[in-house]
């Protein structure tokens, strides 16, 4: 077997241009899936080990050494994958930097001005990074509202952090922009929730008026089968499904989620089906098709 490219270690594009890797093979190497792109200029051999100390790796290549590296990129870096739809595959990652210091003009890296104290930020591998606590303050005062409840989900899931160090972390913020979304959206973090569309889903139910459910809700099914739900009213017998794009749109996936479903019924269970589609956007009748199983009138919405 070849020896790993760069012996597994992340490197950029530009250095290899100019030592033994020609542009045109290295775009071969990563069409042929031998290479893969981390940042926009930054690649690593395919067979190397997806880890923290990899991440760093890359990270210490374009983010400049007074600069923290934050948000998104820093929950990365820390394991958990907080990317909103549609930003996923922008491959530069977010740093902050001193006041003092000026703006950095990387094109590998998306920089802005901040006050961050010292207890915000460690050092891993060489790389500054917003600690757990800062980086889901940031999250949750910068991302969209249904983006930042599910990202603060993550991060407590992942056990990484947990909601007492998060209103720790919160407590010094006031006056700091987007510090009354984080403060409301601390009080619903729930680790419990299993994917961000029921992150997404918790909130929505929660800002039309409806009382918040419970997470993975455990029911024994008529068979003698443990199932779980996604959200759940226990004494009403309400539950809530997201149907995401991923695990719910084959053939396969929705004979099993029907066959799933049937034996909830005959449970007493009654459900309502949340999609990617019916959560976001101007539409209703989510809300409605919800409410009148609980005989209540939702909230008009207010976030799309």
């Amino acid at each position: 077997m070849p020896d790993l490219i760069n012996e597994g270690k992340p490197f950029l594009g530009v250095c290899h241009f100019e030592s033994n890797i020609t542009r045109s093979k290295l775009y071969e190497l990563v069409r042929e899936n031998h290479v893969r792109r981390v940042f926009r200029n930054v690649f690593v051999d395919t067979r190397a080990m997806d880890n923290r100390e990899l991440r760093a790796a890359a990270l210490s290549l374009v983010a400049p050494r007074y600069a923290v590296v934050c948000d998104e990129w820093a929950a990365w870096l820390w394991g958990v994958d907080v990317f909103p739809p549609g930003l996923r595959h922008n491959l530069a990652p977010s740093v902050v930097v001193p006041h003092h210091m000026g703006r950095a003009r990387l094109s590998g890296a998306e920089c802005r001005e901040a006050h961050i104290p010292d207890s915000d930020y460690t050092v891993f591998e060489d790389v500054v990074v917003t600690t757990p606590g800062r980086t889901t303050t940031d999250l949750l005062r910068h991302q969209r509202r249904p983006y930042a409840l599910a990202s603060a989900d993550a991060m407590v899931r992942s056990g990484i952090v947990d909601v007492e160090e998060i209103f720790d972390a919160l407590a010094p913020l006031k006056g700091y922009p987007g510090i009354r979304q984080a403060r409301s959206l601390a009080t619903l973090i729930d680790p419990g929730a299993a994917s961000p569309g029921e992150s997404w889903t918790r909130l929505r139910i929660v800002d039309a008026g409806f009382a918040i459910p419970r997470s993975q809700f455990e029911v024994i099914d008529p068979g003698g089968i443990t199932r779980f739900l996604d959200l759940a009213y226990a004494t009403q017998k309400v539950a809530v499904e997201y149907d995401g794009r991923e695990f719910h749109s084959g053939h396969d996936d929705r004979r099993d989620d029907s066959d799933r479903r049937a034996m909830l019924r005959a449970a007493g269970f009654k459900f309502v089906i949340a999609t990617y589609e019916n959560i976001f956007g101007d539409e209703m009748t989510f809300e409605h098709e919800f409410g009148s199983l609980l005989g209540q009138l939702p909230k008009p919405r207010w976030w799309k």
